[in-house]
């Protein structure tokens, strides 16, 4: 199952078909929950766990036969991922469905390690530099994505780069903008500015990528998009879809 959450389900659906058209072709079938549901990750931020609890046992009635078979879940954003896998077990720690979504829950390029080590989508053969989200480092380690550069044939390295600034809705706080800039500016903002324009920029983070267009001008790729575009690459133009001939437009290189 593939998590549709509210930044690439309205704001980047590009980023879901993306990831649809990766993991079709590394073998999998891939299913969407019927009707809208969201992880609550914004009411964290502001306290209101009993709201985020209810948006939790909601997911778990809704999702309860495919959470009960053991179907995985594919989160593409690394901030609803972590409620999948932290926030929930803290909130609901004796809820035994809600133990079974978070040991089932995986990052995109995580459960493509586990799943289907061997896809290898023929290689770019560029140079990219890999930032991750803060809740990924987290949970994953700040070193993780390392394997996403091998399997889509890319030179370059994942950066020690900290927090990007935005940090979800803090960035666009008008009292937090210029801390937002300076955390930015400490290391990811600088290294995203001297990038080659042929090198691609990869952040699984809406926030992050959102902070690298408003900050320097260029634009970042999810993960799923960079595995696309390998595969759209080696694909003849008679043989694209009507959407990836819209994602190829829309992404850099």
């Amino acid at each position: 199952m593939l998590w549709p959450d509210t930044f690439n389900n309205y704001f980047h659906p590009d980023v879901a078909h993306a990831a649809v058209t990766v993991l079709t072709a590394a073998g999998f079938d891939v299913t969407l929950p019927q009707g809208h549901l969201c992880c609550g990750r914004p009411l964290y931020e502001y306290g209101f766990l009993d709201a985020a609890r209810a948006y939790l046992l909601r997911i778990l009635d809704r999702l309860g036969p495919q959470i009960d078979a053991g179907m995985p879940v594919v989160v593409l954003e690394p901030a609803c991922a972590s409620v999948f896998r932290d926030e929930l077990p803290n909130l609901l720690p004796d809820h035994e469905r809600g133990m079974r979504l978070a040991a089932q829950t995986y990052f995109f390029d995580e459960f493509l390690d586990a799943r289907a080590p061997q896809f290898r989508p023929p290689a770019l053969g560029r140079s990219a530099l890999v930032h991750a989200h803060c809740h990924r480092k987290a949970l994953l380690g700040k070193a993780s994505g390392s394997t996403l550069l091998s399997r889509a044939g890319l030179r370059g390295e994942v950066l020690d780069s900290g927090c990007c600034g935005m940090a979800g809705a803090f960035g666009f706080e008008r009292a937090k903008y210029e801390v937002s800039l300076q955390i930015g500016e400490q290391v990811l903002l600088p290294r995203v500015r001297a990038a080659d324009a042929d090198t691609l920029l990869i952040a699984d983070g809406y926030s992050c990528r959102e902070q690298i267009a408003q900050c320097t001008g260029r634009t970042a790729l999810h993960p799923a998009q960079v595995l696309a575009l390998a595969l759209r690459n080696a694909a003849p133009a008679s043989t694209r879809s009507d959407v990836q001939r819209r994602e190829e437009a829309a992404s850099p290189g």
